[in-house]
């Protein structure tokens, strides 16, 4: 009995290209997720300072909610009506419960405008919200 053996046997081939593509849009995702996060902290608020004050480790996808000095609300660097901004974190809310929303309020703020972002939050159902401030040290 023959057997027949091939003599042209191939080496093993290792697929780069889903491995690359798949590194590609990773790279791709995270210099889009920091850019959006340096946004929001270019905006031109004055914090608040505290003793206290620590700068949290950022998480991914937290909202924050800029209020300027004027009672402006900003999100994504866009005024936006408290309506809308209900509206937007209510469906946020319903997919993501527990999602965190950061508030940056501008020190000069008035106290009433404060409390409607805060009963905003409220009312769309996201309880896990906190006020941005800043150290001392950075005043």
């Amino acid at each position: 009995m023959k057997f027949h053996v091939d003599k042209k046997s191939r080496a093993p081939v290792l697929a780069l290209t889903s491995m690359l593509d798949v590194i590609f849009l990773l790279l791709c995702f995270f210099v889009t997720v920091s850019v959006f996060s340096q946004w929001e902290s270019e905006i031109s608020i004055k914090l608040p300072s505290s003793k206290t004050s620590e700068q949290p480790e950022r998480l991914p996808g937290e909202i924050i909610v800029n209020l300027t000095r004027e009672g402006v609300v900003k999100v994504n660097g866009m005024a936006m009506p408290l309506a809308e901004l209900k509206t937007r974190l209510a469906k946020i809310a319903k997919f993501y419960p527990g999602q965190p929303v950061i508030i940056r309020a501008d020190k000069d703020t008035r106290y009433e405008s404060l409390v409607e972002v805060m009963d905003t939050c409220r009312e769309a159902d996201v309880w896990n919200f906190s006020l941005a401030t800043e150290g001392e040290a950075s005043r």
